[in-house]
């Protein structure tokens, strides 16, 4: 067996035994409501005492771990930010600092592939690219980090052509989560009905009245999925998102649902022009904005049937305003009690624990119901909920997540001062699981995402104790031995096409390691405190000194060639530190 493949083998070992087992990775069918069910009923731990969260970090390992949970991986200068802030003071902070747009950067990079080669464009790859500079440079990392978490929930895909066809649509959906999501719920819901990436995607975009001579209905899709997956669930849920036996909707209820979602089309001057419904256009010269501009209702193609669901009237026969009809049924979705805990519980999974305790989710879920101001669904009072919480910033047997890929490799470029020779952060399509991540921003595999929130690894230990671990469904022996692969060249080589140096474009600055690497013991603590959140195991420490130990660095002498061997063997023993750490347990499980 090849060197990667045993320590291929040697990591999945080791992070199996560490999230207490694995499992093949699942495809949710999109016809079954099984799949985004809650899953096993939250940790019944007894409440957390009311003591007040230490306002600011006690040491360094627990300004990094939350920084862990809060951004795309803390940094030297951002954790001594945070010490001398505190937790609150720095959130407030980041929620103010200016967005930076994915649409405004994509639409650069398309004018400079223009300016390159005429009749050329920018595609997919700007998109991924734009969201990796934001995610490695942007200041304002909690919203990058919850828009993240947010585009895991609330799924679009590029992997689907006709969304895939639209990347600067892309881009404009990544800034609406940006800008929603630190708002309310109920803006962020009317974000993603209106927009037109949603509607192609789960195909309510031109979505027509019923016609009896026709024998057409209204399409059920996106009426299903907003309930399903971006609203209530599939079963009644208390504050503490405990599941009861009741469902949350029935058949009658999509097709209710469904006729509020007829007659949305694109925006356009000329609206309400039959043409503009059709077209985007009602004189053959679409908008070229007309893919990420909210839609627009036309009143001849909306339902005039009565609309009801949720036991909730929404319009009586012979109402054909569609604007009314969807501000009445958001309005609706938005006041069902099960939005707090069905919504909270998933922002905790995605930035701090799989399974968090009855209580961590209650308070959650009030937060979302009472920003302290009377205000429902204050996304950043849900945010601040999730991230100050007693139980986030306390340890446990119980606490953490497994690291999903992105997170990884963000860790590791921030971590270690990767910097972009163009700027533009070239990582590009991350989907390759045999040689990449296995995961690439906006293209999850379904709308039910990369992983279920209700996930259960089949015959592992965590399933015996009652745990879900969603990243698990994505996890086996092919992601792990590609995982290696990829963080095996990212280490060595750097990320992306070369550039003008002949390097690749993304470059590591280890320079502070290289000085430590005829002192092996003391590049693994460093190195293990860079990526590892509090005390790197002893006997995971000495395992990493042994192997870097194992690189012998010749005896410096005046020749040239004796200096690059010097050279190649420092940068071998940090190459080992780094890389050994990474597929580490340690590392890849977020505590």
């Amino acid at each position: 067996m090849s060197p990667t493949r045993l320590l291929a083998a040697f990591a999945l070992a080791l992070l199996l035994a560490a999230c207490g087992g694995g499992g093949g990775a699942e495809t949710p069918s999109p016809a079954a409501p099984a799949p985004t069910s809650p899953g096993p009923a939250p940790v019944a731990t007894p409440p957390t005492p009311p003591a007040a969260v230490v306002e600011r970090p006690a040491t360094r390992a627990e300004a990094a771990r939350f920084l862990t949970q809060a951004t795309f991986g803390p940094t030297e200068a951002e954790i001594d930010a945070l010490m001398q802030s505190g937790y609150a003071a720095w959130i407030d902070r980041q929620f103010t600092l200016p967005a930076r747009s994915h649409r405004a950067a994509w639409e650069a990079a398309d004018a400079a592939v223009k300016a390159r080669q005429a009749n050329a464009s920018a595609g997919q790859t700007e998109v991924f690219d734009g969201f990796w500079t934001q995610a490695i440079t942007g200041p304002d990392q909690l919203r990058q980090r919850v828009v993240f978490a947010l585009s895991q929930i609330f799924v679009i895909s590029m992997v689907d052509g006709t969304v895939g066809d639209q990347p600067r649509a892309a881009a404009a959906w990544l800034d609406m989560l940006g800008d929603k999501g630190l708002g309310s719920y109920r803006e962020l819901i009317e974000g993603v009905a209106r927009h037109p990436l949603m509607g192609a995607y789960l195909s309510h975009l031109r979505n027509q009245k019923a016609d009896a001579r026709s024998g057409r209905v209204p399409d059920e899709n996106f009426a299903r999925e907003v309930m399903q997956l971006f609203a209530i669930g599939v079963v009644q849920l208390d504050e503490a998102g405990r599941a009861g036996t009741e469902a949350t909707y029935t058949p009658a209820d999509i097709s209710g649902l469904a006729r509020v979602f007829t007659g949305f089309s694109w925006a356009c001057p000329d609206w309400p022009d039959n043409s503009c419904f059709s077209r985007g256009s009602a004189n053959n010269s679409s908008d070229a904005d007309r893919w990420f501009k909210p839609m627009l209702g036309y009143p001849q193609y909306h339902s005039t049937e009565e609309k009801r669901f949720l036991t909730a009237a929404i319009a009586p026969q012979g109402q054909s305003n569609p604007d009314a009809s969807l501000k009445a049924a958001l309005d609706t979705l938005a006041a069902h009690p099960n939005v707090g805990p069905f919504i909270g519980r998933q922002l905790i999974q995605r930035l701090v624990t799989s399974n968090p305790s009855e209580a961590y989710v209650t308070a959650v879920s009030r937060a979302f119901a009472n920003n302290g101001a009377g205000q429902r669904g204050d996304m950043k009072a849900v945010i601040k909920a999730v991230l100050m919480h007693p139980e986030a910033r306390q340890v446990s047997d119980r606490t953490g997540k497994v690291r999903e890929p992105v997170l990884r490799l963000s860790a590791l470029l921030r971590a270690f001062d990767y910097r972009s020779e163009t700027g533009l952060w070239r990582v590009g399509n991350t989907d390759n699981p045999a040689n990449s991540l296995g995961q690439t921003v906006l293209r999850a595999p379904s709308v039910f995402n990369f992983w279920r929130p209700g996930y259960v690894a089949p015959g592992s230990k965590s399933a015996a104790a009652g745990l879900v671990a969603p990243e698990l469904q994505a996890m086996h022996e092919t992601t792990t031995a590609g995982y290696v692969n990829y963080m095996r060249e990212v280490v060595s080589g750097g990320i992306g096409p070369n550039g003008a140096s002949g390097r690749r474009d993304i470059q590591p600055d280890f320079a502070p390691e290289l000085a430590l690497a005829e002192r092996p013991a003391d590049l693994v603590d460093r190195v293990t405190g860079r990526l590892i959140t509090g005390a790197a195991p002893a006997t995971l420490k000495s395992q990493i000194v042994g192997a870097v130990g194992s690189i012998v660095v010749p005896t410096l002498n005046a020749t040239a060639s004796n200096q690059r061997a010097v050279d190649e063997a420092r940068r071998a023993r940090v190459n080992v530190a780094v890389l050994l750490t990474l597929v580490s347990p340690e590392f890849q499980v977020q505590r």
